[in-house]
């Protein structure tokens, strides 16, 4: 078939952060998000015009659809967009002592357009649970997830509809917000809320069908057969910690300013108690730290059973971040045998073995900045919630417990230390490539690589992919001015929070 035939619309003629200008010089919707999150460290303003191109009529479909990459503009990326846009939001309020109002409202028009583009196409029974294909994690499953399927049927994706539902909360969040200044808001915000708990119950349901896998204590993709049978592909990867980044605390004061959809929720929920069921506990009578409410996908005990496998060495917690698969699969590879082929998930901490999607791109054991990125945020909104309260063996096995912010420094210390030069003045980033290492014209000069070893931290892939790799520079940006107990004071403006003022 003709690629990008149904996007004639398209004029693009503006200046563009790109993934990598050599090996990709070519635009894709969710690096930019990334990129937009990175830049923001810099140039608010140009941040905000980057994810203000993709909500632009000369690029978004008239269905709602945002393009993903230019070479197929109709395969699907995450929708981390409304995430980004209340980011700079917060970044510029805290820069300026106010964020740009009109740029998140227009921002969330074209967002709830797109959200029903998702909604519509990609929910296909209307279960709430979400499909989506390709979603940036290129060979990390068991199939090529953009194309049909060797079984017939189709896949219910764990992270296509742990990304929906950190849509919902992202939504939530921009409407809450535009509410304090135009009430009529609030109605649109009720939306989302709706969503969320309709997306966190399908996505936690019980049985041999579900998702979640109550042995493994894991989130798996669900092959659903044309017989109407299913079966879990029991693959630990990246998808099956995705779930937890569905996660948003909410403050007190952000109940107050809408007291109509907070008593809406009490009523939802007073009539349907099961949507409460399986995620994570929710309401007036579920406040954590500081009366601080939680909407999460993930249950308390789910979380720390993830985060046991996270956290282990053996499995996803390398010594330079969290992995996009297990170790585990190092000497228990995943087999799928399906129209008489064995398909095959082993780990490979470096590059790929398979040619899908070019061959110079692995999400089955490499560490990727863009996700370990949303994991830390992750970790830091449960914080918020908990406190001292939730405490987790990190890493798992070792006896040492640390609260969720000091595993979120953790894991960015250890991504941190990709770039850093160890005891022996390597850095892990350039391997064992020895004119990087020593040559005195290179060796100061950091390349941000698409992707890093799972195992040493060397830099692989494209090697000039500074947009989301750069994500590496907010983390130092976030931890170096902001502590445990500060930070739970404060706040969700606490991570925004700086300590000069003025313009950027």
């Amino acid at each position: 078939p003709v690629r990008n035939r149904e996007w004639v619309h398209m004029i693009n003629d503006q200046v563009i952060s790109m993934p990598d200008k050599w090996e990709y010089p070519w635009y894709a919707a969710w690096d930019l998000a990334f990129h937009a999150i990175a830049l923001a460290e810099v140039d608010v303003d140009f941040a905000k015009e980057q994810l203000d191109l993709m909500l632009r009529t000369f690029y978004l479909h008239p269905s709602g659809q945002i393009p993903a990459y230019e070479w197929n503009f109709g395969d699907v990326n995450p929708p981390v967009h409304a995430w980004a846009t209340i980011f700079l939001y917060r970044v510029e309020q805290a820069l300026r002592g106010q964020g740009d109002l009109e740029f998140m409202k227009r921002s969330f028009g074209k967002l709830m357009a797109n959200f029903t583009w998702w909604v519509n196409r990609k929910d296909r029974f209307g279960k709430n649970v979400f499909e989506g294909g390709f979603l940036g994690l290129d060979n990390i499953g068991v199939f090529d997830r953009s194309a049909s399927l060797p079984t017939g049927g189709h896949l219910e994706q764990a992270d296509g509809t742990a990304w929906m539902a950190l849509f919902c909360q992202n939504m939530l969040d921009i409407g809450v917000e535009i509410a304090a200044y135009d009430p009529s808001y609030e109605d649109l915000a009720m939306k989302f809320v709706e969503h969320f708990l309709w997306i966190g119950r399908a996505m936690n349901h019980v049985g041999h069908d579900g998702m979640w896998d109550e042995e493994d204590g894991f989130y798996y993709d669900v092959l659903r057969l044309p017989d109407g049978s299913a079966t879990r592909l029991k693959v630990r990867s990246m998808v099956g910690l995705l779930p937890l980044c569905a996660t948003t605390v909410i403050e007190p004061w952000q109940r107050e300013r809408v007291p109509r959809l907070v008593a809406h929720f009490t009523e939802r929920v007073r009539r349907m108690p099961e949507l409460l069921q399986s995620i994570h506990p929710a309401g007036p009578r579920h406040r954590g730290y500081g009366d601080r409410g939680i909407f999460a996908v993930v249950n308390p005990e789910r979380l720390r059973r993830i985060l046991a496998r996270m956290l282990d060495g053996g499995e996803f917690l390398s010594p330079y971040g969290i992995r996009s698969l297990s170790r585990y699969h190092e000497n228990h590879p995943y087999v799928f045998r399906a129209a008489g082929q064995d398909h095959v998930v082993s780990y490979l901490p470096a590059e790929s073995d398979s040619g899908m999607f070019g061959g110079n791109s692995n999400w089955r054991g490499p560490v990727w900045m863009p996700v370990n990125a949303l994991l830390l945020r992750a970790l830091l909104n449960f914080y918020l919630y908990y406190g001292d309260t939730l405490k987790i063996e990190c890493p798992t096995g070792s006896g040492r417990l640390m609260n969720l912010f000091e595993v979120a420094q953790e894991i960015a210390r250890r991504l941190t230390r990709i770039f850093l030069r160890n005891d022996s003045g390597r850095r892990p980033v350039y391997g064992g490539t020895e004119k990087f290492q020593n040559d005195p014209h290179w060796k100061d000069y950091l390349l941000f690589y698409e992707y890093f070893h799972g195992d040493n931290g060397a830099g692989l892939g494209a090697s000039h992919q500074t947009g989301w790799t750069g994500l590496v520079a907010t983390m130092i940006d976030l931890f170096g001015r902001l502590d445990g107990p500060r930070f739970l004071e404060m706040g969700r403006a606490g991570a925004f929070a700086r300590n000069y003022t003025g313009g950027n």
